[in-house]
């Protein structure tokens, strides 16, 4: 519906690129809405007044032929100034729609064609802001989906350099977690060939690393001692 208004509006012209999305669309057709109820609104009026001078006109012709053979007044027996007052006098009565040309009706008449063309304006008026607010609307998301794609597009990249990264740090965990099981195979093996050749086990890795933490037991164990003994030794002989 949207894409058919557009080009019934710009009548083979180009219609001009805009990005196509459900929000564009839905404040197109909003947008369509309001011009096609204003369509609406002016064709109807146009009918109405069609419908009213074709009334006036036929009659006119009543009243014409009743005084032309009752009176004998046609336009052409009348002076050039009584024509133009008569031909002044019809018309205003057909744009304004009165009922006869009485000076009363004339006056209402003017005063609903001046209401009507105040409310008439006010509505053209409301209309055009909600259109120019409608455009606001989509010039704001527009600008805010440009936006957002840029976004996403930096976030991608984002995303894939810390992907890189991940896969360059799991792939160097993976290198040490094999180069450490192979330095285990290898000094196992190496304690191994030693204890063969008659190595005491008191000097193999583990048995030092158990003694250092034996050593260093004692020596917590030794620091109150220690401290006892100085206040010993401060004593006099």
């Amino acid at each position: 519906q949207v894409t058919l208004w557009l080009k019934k509006l710009y009548a083979g012209v180009p219609i001009p690129e805009y990005e196509v999305n459900e929000r564009t669309v839905d404040i197109l057709h909003e947008v369509m809405e309001c011009n096609e109820e204003r369509d609406r609104d002016v064709m109807l009026l146009i009918e109405d007044m069609k419908d009213w001078a074709s009334k006036y006109e036929a009659e006119a012709d009543y009243w014409q032929d009743i005084l032309g053979e009752s009176l004998g007044l046609f336009v052409g027996c009348l002076s050039e100034e009584a024509s133009e007052d008569l031909n002044d006098l019809v018309e205003s009565a057909l744009e304004l729609e009165v009922e006869d040309t009485s000076l009363t009706s004339f006056y209402c008449a003017i005063n609903d064609m001046t209401s009507e063309l105040y409310e008439t304006k006010s509505k053209n008026e409301e209309m055009e802001l909600k259109l120019k607010t409608l455009m606001k609307k989509l010039t704001s998301a527009l600008v805010i989906e440009k936006r957002l794609e840029k976004d996403v597009e930096k976030l991608k990249k984002s995303q894939e350099a810390e992907k890189a990264k991940a896969e360059a740090r799991s792939k160097s965990m993976d290198f040490l977690e094999n180069k450490s099981k192979d330095l285990k195979i290898r000094i196992r093996a190496a304690e191994d060939q030693l204890v063969a050749r008659g190595l005491d086990q008191s000097l193999t890795h583990e048995a030092l690393m158990k003694s250092s933490e034996e050593l260093a037991a004692l020596r917590k164990k030794m620091e109150p001692l220690k401290t006892e003994l100085a206040s010993y030794n401060d004593l006099p002989p």
